[in-house]
């Protein structure tokens, strides 16, 4: 029985190899779980079998409460970086002169823009994954790594090294990050800024489950061991694929300076063809003897040079600039493209924010318009090419009227914004209530998104929040594609919204100005909505960190008939309206009086952990830095804007350790 388990463990390797890594699967899908669960079974049958590296463990499944530090045998450096051609070739001609005319050829390769993992690897088996952390010592990820199935837990046969180092990046594929934000803009989370964001922060998820779903991808570019098979760093990876690691097949050996010129320009375009980020190309000296003698700097190694892409920039033709009403009722101008390529990904539209922006890039109809992403998920548009502007073009002025109810628009008073002022009679506005009220961080109420959301305000099944509360399964099914599946999940999460806490509540009324944390505060403050409806205006200004402006939209929304007959359903439907007793005390004072930042990715507490934790020990989260800020709670991949910013202002930084010793967690 231990040879069939051993067999089958190999040919899921192998599959999983060919599938993730060669992109050649030699089985379906489904003959591949039919392998997977037998040997699921006679595992199961056979516990003193197990492996820990099985490929049956590659979900994980159990939630790791924290990352153990873990210093590198080899430092992991940064590389020197240039933007521009001229500065590699002076790194060329420098290396030339270094080696004192010795031949030397130079390996190119992809910079791939993730985050930085080593692997070690013990008689080809995957022991430890650490991250680059301050590159003296990193966090040791091997639990989430495991998870990654283009990454081998059980190397191919080959002449590996007992013990040896493998360094790349861990990606997150443009399609899985696409998927990735669209979830998260449906649940009304905030979105990665970029896939190395998101990369980062699934890699120090604490559940290694949520790490799976992902669906996160590798690429490796160095092998470090006492004895390696070549001298050369191209051979050594080339052997390292053969073992099972995924190399990218950008890599290519160069030997003069044409080529290397040739090399950037050639990928400066063509990377936009590739499934994976890249933001740079990596040039190494390829002889690990050469490398040896060229040696370091204080911070990077004189043998390797990065060269880093400029932002991606197209310009394309204007199709029409639309305008579009949102939940709080604020129209925005978006510019309607012809489809362009950037970052990996298909352009067709981007917003122009606010009528000031749009008068100052003085768009005209039929306009050609430079858009850039530099990086960033959100589409920017940065300037018009005139020269390409049609003769007698008109200019695109902003609407005076709603462009879905008709309605005078009104300009918010000290802002750029447009509004339409018919809050409880604007399409877009009523079934953006909705869908707000139902997600995940507000109700949670799987199955009504913003199709469904849409469906039921067309049906008149429901036109207010309060109306969710009367559906039945009777009035649901047979309204678009609901079935009895999705009536079931709707009304399941409609009843299991009943017990959702009280600021919650708060936060999904969509009161003007009332975010998560304000909700939070104002919920602590007055411990049940009755409390709330009876307050006068002065009342409601009193209340900490709720100014004058909040306080009146807290005031009129709570007087508005609409309103008041949604929450009096709420209340009749069990929804939870108040605070427990308990709830109202705060846990300590440890963070009294201080307004706290919190910035980049945690190992051992999710940000929405610690904004509970500061607000129950008397702190206050703060979304911007400012003299007022108290100090700046930074995990991983704090931005290096707030770092600078912080250092302008003096303001301090506490690392998430520190954080909890201050507060005796």
């Amino acid at each position: 029985m231990k040879e069939k388990i051993e067999r089958l463990r190999a040919d899921l390797n192998r599959h999983n190899h060919n599938y993730y890594v060669l992109n050649a699967p030699e089985i379906s899908d489904k003959d591949f779980d039919m392998m997977l669960k037998e040997l699921e079974e006679l595992e199961k049958a056979h516990p003193e079998y197990d492996d820990p590296l099985s490929p049956t463990h590659r979900v994980g499944s159990d939630l790791t409460k924290g990352f153990e530090h873990v210093v590198h045998a080899r430092p992991m450096m940064s590389l020197a970086n240039t933007y521009s051609i001229e500065e590699v070739d002076e790194w060329f001609e420098r290396i030339r002169k270094a080696l004192d005319s010795e031949g030397f050829s130079i390996t190119g390769e992809m910079k791939f823009d993730g985050t930085s993992i080593s692997l070690t690897y013990q008689h080809g088996r995957l022991v430890r994954a650490v991250t680059r952390g301050d590159g003296t010592q990193g966090d040791d990820v091997t639990a989430n790594v495991k998870t990654i199935r283009s990454i081998p837990l059980q190397l191919l046969p080959g002449n590996w090294p007992d013990e040896f180092e493998i360094r790349g990046e861990i990606l997150m594929p443009w399609e899985v990050f696409e998927k990735l934000n669209a979830e998260r803009s449906y649940n009304e989370e905030p979105l990665f800024a970029n896939p190395r964001n998101a990369a980062a922060g699934t890699l120090k998820t604490q559940d290694p489950r949520e790490v799976s779903r992902r669906h996160l991808d590798a690429r490796f570019y160095y092998l470090l061991a006492d004895s390696l098979p070549t001298d050369s760093h191209y051979e050594n990876m080339k052997i390292a694929e053969s073992w099972g690691f995924k190399v990218s097949k950008a890599m290519k050996r160069l030997k003069t300076l044409q080529e290397v010129d040739e090399y950037i320009s050639y990928w400066d375009e063509h990377r936009k063809e590739l499934p994976v980020p890249t933001d740079g190309l990596v040039f190494k000296v390829d002889s690990l003897r050469q490398q040896l003698n060229l040696g370091y700097t204080a911070k990077s190694p004189r043998w390797a040079v990065a060269f880093k892409f400029n932002p991606e920039k197209a310009c394309t033709p204007l199709r029409f600039v639309s305008f579009e009403t949102g939940r709080m009722g604020i129209v925005t101008p978006v510019a309607n493209l012809e489809p362009v390529q950037l970052s990996g990904t298909i352009v067709k539209r981007a917003s122009l924010h606010n009528d000031d922006i749009m008068q100052e890039l003085d768009i005209h109809e039929g306009d050609s318009l430079y858009v850039e992403k530099a990086g960033e998920i959100i589409p920017q548009i940065t300037g018009v090419d005139k020269s390409l502007r049609p003769e007698g073009a008109r200019k695109v002025t902003f609407v005076t009227t709603c462009p879905e109810c008709g309605t005078p628009l009104t300009r918010i008073f000290g802002e750029a914004a447009w509004c339409c002022p018919n809050k409880y009679g604007c399409r877009p506005q009523i079934t953006g209530r909705i869908e707000h009220f139902c997600a995940r961080r507000m109700m949670n109420i799987d199955g009504i998104g913003e199709e469904t959301a849409e469906l039921l305000y067309a049906t008149g099944l429901a036109t207010t929040i309060g109306d969710l509360y009367d559906l039945t399964e009777q009035k649901l099914i047979g309204v678009g594609r609901i079935g009895e599946k999705t009536a079931a999940r709707i009304l399941a999460g409609i009843e299991e919204s009943k017990s959702v806490p009280f600021d919650r509540v708060l936060y999904a009324l969509s009161i003007p100005n009332v975010g998560e944390t304000t909700a939070k505060r104002l919920a602590r403050a007055v411990g049940n909505m009755e409390t709330l409806q009876a307050m006068e205006l002065d009342q409601l200004s009193m209340i900490p960190d709720i100014g004058p402006i909040i306080a009146r939209n807290i005031y009129e929304f709570l007087r508005e008939p609409v309103n008041i007959s949604n929450i009096d359903r709420l209340r009749a439907a069990g929804v939870t309206l108040s605070l427990p007793e308990d709830a109202l005390k705060p846990s300590g004072n440890a963070l009294e009086g201080k307004s706290i930042v919190i910035s980049g990715t945690f190992a051992h507490r999710s940000r929405d952990e610690y904004k509970d934790i500061i607000v129950n020990e008397g702190g206050k989260n703060v979304g911007s830095i400012s003299k007022k800020t108290s100090f700046v709670l930074a995990g991983e991949n704090m931005g290096p804007a707030k770092l600078q910013k912080c250092e302008q202002l003096g303001i301090p930084v506490i690392s998430e350790d520190e954080f909890l010793k201050m507060i005796g967690k």
